[in-house]
């Protein structure tokens, strides 16, 4: 006789290990940029009960590391530039990071249809763990990491880039999605967040695609993942996960996306999902 996949693996139990990827910035991060003790406590617990809580975030890595920091994770990994580099936590290395993995593309033709179709945007090409190359500054506190203005596009556009980010004052942002499938950049990821701004990565890159690499190579089971997030460049990993949940304030798509709705990050909605993970017997044994 011949067992199927799923007969011959082996049974639940609590002893399998969990993997929750998390969304920062509106999901975990109230947007004063708090993240309340009760909730840096439910994480704690999470991670107690044989959970790998791992952000996934559109954040840089030097945006992630002190969020990570303030939640006591460091140990375990990380998901940043919206899936195109991952990290592992270790205070042993200088940093505090090593990076496990990146996906580039070539931004050159993307840049080449901005600079045409929107003159006026700012844009940044990441430059990995140091910050970005822009044409110019962006406003204080939109990146994280050093600025080094680049005037020269060919400079700006040279060799393969993690993320590009594109800021464009004064763009319909209702409108942005057409806009940009009219420019030419449908065949690649991208995620419209505040304002009128643009994150592109690599094609076929999301915080699911890296969150999926994960999960294969810590065994975790498909049915004991879960996901929260707030964003446009949340929806994949929301589908993707075993459990999800979308937070109060996350737009119609986002909300469809997710297995359910929680809470706002003002209400510290977030922990409707982590209390439910969090095994009191374990924690007692502690």
């Amino acid at each position: 006789m011949t067992l199927s996949p799923d007969e011959m693996r082996p049974p639940l139990d609590q002893d399998s290990w969990g993997l929750v990827g998390l969304d920062i910035d509106g999901t975990l991060m109230h947007w004063g940029g708090e993240i309340s003790p009760a909730v840096i406590r439910a994480v704690e617990q999470v991670r107690m009960c044989r959970n790998h809580v791992i952000l996934a975030t559109g954040r840089n890595i030097l945006g992630t590391l002190p969020v990570a920091e303030t939640l006591g994770i460091r140990r375990g990994w990380a998901v940043c530039s919206n899936g195109a580099v991952t990290i592992r936590l270790n205070p042993a290395t200088p940093g505090g990071y090593d990076i496990v993995e990146t996906v580039t593309f070539n931004p050159r033709a993307a840049l080449e249809l901005v600079r045409h179709e929107m003159p006026g945007a700012f844009v940044a090409v990441e430059d990995l763990g140091v910050g970005f190359r822009v044409n110019q500054e962006f406003p204080m506190g939109e990146l994280v990491g050093r600025q080094r203005v680049v005037t020269d596009f060919d400079e700006l556009a040279e060799g393969e880039a993690t993320r590009v980010v594109i800021r464009a004052p004064g763009a319909d942002v209702s409108h942005f999605d057409d806009l940009v499938h009219r420019i030419g950049l449908n065949d690649v990821t991208y995620a419209v967040g505040y304002d009128a701004w643009l994150d592109l990565t690599p094609p076929n890159v999301t915080k699911a695609s890296a969150l999926e690499h994960l999960r294969q190579q810590l065994g975790v089971y498909p049915d004991h993942t879960v996901a929260v997030g707030d964003g446009n460049n949340d929806i994949e990993m929301l589908r993707w996960a075993g459990r999800s949940a979308a937070m109060g304030t996350a737009p119609a798509r986002v909300r469809e996306a997710a297995g359910e709705v929680i809470g706002t990050v003002e209400e510290d909605g977030i922990l409707e999902v982590l209390t439910r993970l969090i095994d009191p017997d374990r924690l007692a044994v502690m």
